[in-house]
């Protein structure tokens, strides 16, 4: 049977306030006796007064806190088999948990210390800084890494939070009181929301409302940016003389996830470039072989987005592939989709969707949120 006979029900999901009025989205679901909770903050680098503190505060909220060093955190959840991880992105920053039902109890007393006692040690930072620096340096001898920078730059502008890169200098110009100020204002007095998918225990409610019920979740200001796209429409960047291999990287502005449009340029991108075996695949790889693969996808922005290609070629066929991928966007403007193509891009989609649903506990709960939320 085609997988869009298929009747898709999404699974069903508990959502409740805490007394401090954070929304909780849960789903009571998989076999294994397993659970994940993600603390989702308005703290990205959106809300950022300098480049990277968002970023750099982050990632120090695992390195200490006012009674436990850095070690003991890590130790505390390896030894109860957890795993406890960190994330920032361009609108929102996240503190994830992974582990066994019946341990949950003993890690979330250790997650509120995090996020309300973490210590942002001057000595830590230090650390961390320098580590950021030398990946920067390795990161900038690779097209993909430099290719990614420059379209975003050119999409949103340098000023703009999508826009921005991380440089030396502005590593040097975070001071410790920037990581303590930007910490209270988006962490222990910011706003946020708990997402809960798994096996989930008895009485997971009154336990979350014990422990994250009383932090202050105020309202965050969201900061208004406007775009200023970069002058040059087509930018080429030689940053390794000795490479044989060329990034490459296309995209216009689009609409966000809430466009009228975007279900259609979903499927629309999928049939151009948004599986193994669609057109551009098919040409530029299969065809052409003038790449291991080729991608194209909507961006996942809250706000300002952008569509994009993505690829890597021989620097020999460089220009060649683009020529390609403006020929695939022409057949696409002046021919009909054939109906057994795009049944079998349907299928596909729905069946991906399945399989999602099928495997609750490979991906994150803040997916079935944005599966299900209203638009």
């Amino acid at each position: 049977m085609d997988a869009v006979n298929f009747h898709l029900q999404l699974q069903p999901y508990q959502q409740y306030t805490l007394s401090n009025g954070v929304e909780v989205y849960a789903i009571d679901a998989g076999t294994e006796e397993v659970l994940q909770i993600e603390w989702v903050f308005d703290a990205g680098n959106w809300y950022e007064q300098k480049n990277l503190t968002a970023a750099l505060t982050n990632f120090l909220l695992k390195n200490g806190t006012a009674s436990k060093s850095a070690f003991e955190i890590n130790e505390h959840f390896e030894y109860y088999g957890a795993y406890l991880n960190r994330n920032c992105g361009s609108e929102q920053a996240n503190v994830s948990l992974h582990c066994l039902t019946k341990h949950i109890q003993e890690l979330l007393p250790v997650v509120k210390e995090i996020l309300t006692e973490a210590s942002l040690l001057q000595s830590e930072k230090d650390i961390a800084v320098q580590n950021m620096k030398q990946k920067l340096d390795i990161n900038l001898k690779k097209g993909s890494f430099v290719a990614g920078r420059e379209i975003e730059v050119s999409l949103f502008g340098a000023n703009h939070p999508y826009g921005r890169f991380s440089r030396h200098e502005d590593f040097d110009a975070i001071t410790q009181e920037d990581i303590l100020q930007f910490y209270n204002q988006f962490y222990r007095e910011g706003h946020f929301r708990i997402f809960v998918a798994g096996k989930l225990p008895v009485g997971l409610e009154p336990l979350l409302n014990k422990y994250f019920g009383d932090m202050p979740n105020k309202p965050v200001a969201t900061n208004n940016y406007i775009i200023q796209p970069g002058s040059q429409r087509k930018i080429r960047t030689i940053n390794d003389e000795n490479s044989s291999q060329g990034s490459i990287r296309l995209a216009r502005a689009f609409g966000n996830r809430h466009h009228p449009d975007f279900q259609k340029a979903y499927v629309l991108n999928t049939v151009f470039g948004g599986y193994f075996g669609s057109r551009l695949m098919t040409n530029i790889r299969e065809e052409k072989g003038y790449t291991y693969g080729i991608h194209s996808y909507l961006m996942g922005n809250m706000a300002d987005n952008a569509w994009m290609i993505s690829t890597e070629a021989g620097r020999d066929v460089c220009e060649a592939t683009i020529e390609e991928v403006y020929k695939e966007m022409q057949l696409l403007r002046e021919e009909l989709i054939p109906e057994d193509e795009l049944m079998l891009v349907k299928n596909y989609i729905i069946g991906s969707i399945l399989g999602d649903l099928w495997a609750i506990s490979d991906y994150s709960p803040m997916e079935e949120y944005y599966y299900q939320r209203p638009e």
